[in-house]
């Protein structure tokens, strides 16, 4: 462990329409890196994590000074098995947003589809692994915070259920929808993550799956074209899976729990973006809030009937490819998580994967769905999807 914090090229605070003085590829990606660097497999760490020694700013200011005494249990399980903390990465301001437009650190670039979003909110962690900074990454997903960046940026992203993957020493979000998990090039890359993450994983051997298919009738043609064409190495059938509705407002409220205090104090050194929605989390009633924990309850009742019988299911990420870099968060989020969010507030484990180009010859990615516990036969199908993608 360095003795000395070093940031990469000083931090800088810029607005959110400044360009960077100087172009280079680790720009708007790292926010703070060890020097020197450490030796081992290079891991890019979402600058969510606690790091010992090094900035931890969760992408705000009002943390830009902050070096923790202990890194997050996540990181210690890595550095343990062998990995190097490359970097803390960009994101988009306290996890909360899905483009990683951070108004005081700069926007994360897309390595693999210039011009377009590298998504949100472990945007840098993507970018880091489609720039080749990387050879792994850590990020958080609390509505699709790892699955989003990985379908922008062409890479591997797994949610795994609720509560295997520690916590501890991760600044949340909402914490009944947070979950912690690997970003790779590879699926098997991230099975071997999730093995020094969690001790006792073990990867299935399983081959055979009776697997659903759902929601490519609300995508865009080719997205919903090259779902399809990936899906058949595993013979899916139609089914029709519910989409996630009235739940928003449980997120809500355990968010402003989480920033009630801090926001109170330092509201005025928030972005604009996040702000905003911070101050829409405080107004959540009891009332709204009660309506939303019931309807929670019901769609895990939901989802449960419709997976019955079978072992997965598989859907888009996103509905449609990466939108432009310069895009109105407000406007696309609800959209970006539409196939994201349904699996957090169920807990399952989701694999994101990408299947190929779609319009405009940007990525397309897919999701691989079990249910809770089920993670080591997600990644299963997800390595078998893959080496059929690879045999094309």
């Amino acid at each position: 462990m360095p003795s000395e914090p070093r940031v990469v090229e000083k931090i800088a605070h810029v607005s959110a329409k400044s360009e960077p003085e100087v172009a280079t590829p680790e720009r708007g990606i790292f926010l703070a890196r060890p020097d020197p660097l450490p030796t081992g497999g290079p891991l890019a760490v979402k600058d969510l994590f606690d790091t010992a020694g090094l900035t931890t700013t969760y992408g705000s200011v009002v943390f830009a000074d902050h070096i923790p005494e202990r890194s997050a249990e996540a990181v210690l399980r890595l550095e343990a098995a062998g990995y190097a903390n490359t970097g803390k990465t960009n994101l988009h301001e306290f996890a909360y947003g899905v483009t990683s437009q951070n108004p005081h650190y700069g926007t994360v670039p897309n390595p693999a589809a210039p011009g377009r979003t590298a998504g949100g909110s472990s945007g840098g962690s993507a970018a880091a692994l489609a720039a080749g900074l990387a050879e792994a990454a850590l990020g958080t997903d609390s509505g699709g915070s790892i699955r989003i960046p990985a379908a922008c940026c062409g890479i591997v992203g797994f949610k795994p259920s609720y509560g295997l993957v520690p916590l501890d020493g991760v600044f949340p979000l909402a914490p009944t929808f947070d979950h912690a998990g690997p970003m790779a090039t590879t699926v098997g890359a991230c099975e071997v993550l999730m093995e020094a993450l969690v001790p006792g994983f073990g990867r299935s051997q399983q081959y055979d799956f009776t697997v659903g298919i759902a929601w490519l009738e609300h995508s865009d043609p080719l997205v919903a074209t090259r779902v399809r064409e990936a899906a058949e190495a595993l013979s899916p059938r139609s089914i029709d899976f519910p989409l996630l509705e009235g739940v928003g407002r449980m997120f809500m409220r355990e968010v402003a729990e989480v920033h009630q205090d801090l926001f109170a104090e330092h509201s005025d050194l928030y972005g604009a973006n996040v702000g905003g929605k911070i101050e829409r989390c405080l107004a959540v009633t009891d009332s709204e809030y009660e309506t939303a924990v019931r309807r929670r309850r019901e769609y895990r009742q939901q989802a449960e009937a419709a997976l019955a019988g079978l072992d997965l299911l598989l859907a888009p990420t996103l509905g449609f490819v990466p939108p432009p870099a310069d895009v109105d968060e407000l406007e696309i989020r609800e959209a970006m998580i539409r196939f994201t969010l349904p699996f957090n507030a169920l807990g399952w484990p989701a694999l994101a994967l990408p299947v190929g180009p779609a319009e405009d010859g940007l990525p397309a990615s897919m999701q691989v769905v079990g249910r809770a516990g089920d993670d080591a036969l997600v990644l299963a199908a997800g390595r078998a999807l893959e080496a059929a993608l690879g045999a094309r």
